[in-house]
C-alpha cells in the first residue's frame, strides 16, 4: 500500500534582491532521522482531500495559516519514493507567503528552517528528485507561470 503525503513549497519574494534571485523558499530541518530538510508536508487523514491536507500540515509543521499564503493550483508536482521499504506519493504545490515576514513558527517535528535560494535550498534538500521539483517550480515562476507580484493572478486559489 502506498502512503500518501501533501504539501506546499513556500516561497517569498525579498525586494532587496532583483528576480529571480529574490525568491526564497521554505524548507524545514526534522528533529528525527537524518535531520533532513523538506518543505511542510504530511500525510493524508481519513475522508481528508490533498489540499486540506497540505493547508493543515503549513499549519501544523511551520504555524502559516492558509489566509497567510497564495497558493498557485497551475502547479502541481507528484514525487515517489520509498520510506523504510515502503512506497511513498507526495502532492506538492506551489504557495506564496503574502508577507514575507511573517514568522515561521515550528512544530516539534522540526528542529529549524530555513529560507533559501534555488541552490542553496537544492544543497539542503539532497534528495534528486526534491532538488528537481525545486527546480521545476522555480523555472515556472521565472518563466512566467504565475506573475509574481501583489495583484490577483490568474491560476491562483485564494484561500484566505
Amino acid at each position: 500500500m502506498t502512503l500518501r503525503a501533501c504539501g506546499l513549497i513556500i516561497f517569498r519574494q525579498v525586494s532587496q534582491h532583483p528576480p529571480p534571485d529574490n525568491i526564497q523558499y521554505l524548507l524545514l530541518q526534522t528533529s528525527y532521522g537524518h535531520h533532513h530538510w523538506t518543505p511542510p508536508k504530511g500525510h493524508v487523514d481519513p475522508g481528508e482531500d490533498d489540499m486540506t491536507t497540505a493547508l493543515r500540515e503549513t499549519e501544523e509543521e511551520a504555524g502559516l495559516l492558509a489566509g497567510q499564503l497564495r497558493i498557485i493550483d497551475s502547479f502541481l508536482r507528484e514525487l515517489h519514493y520509498k520510506v523504510q521499504g515502503k512506497s511513498k506519493e507526495v502532492l506538492y504545490w506551489l504557495a506564496e507567503l503574502r508577507d514575507p515576514e511573517t514568522q515561521v513558527t515550528l512544530s516539534k517535528e522540526h528542529q529549524d528552517y530555513r529560507w533559501a535560494g534555488l541552490e542553496e535550498a537544492c544543497a539542503l534538500a539532497q534528495y534528486k528528485e526534491m532538488q528537481n521539483t525545486l527546480r521545476d517550480a522555480h523555472h515556472f515562476l521565472t518563466a512566467g507561470g504565475s506573475k509574481l507580484g501583489g495583484r490577483c493572478h490568474s491560476g491562483l486559489v485564494d484561500v484566505s
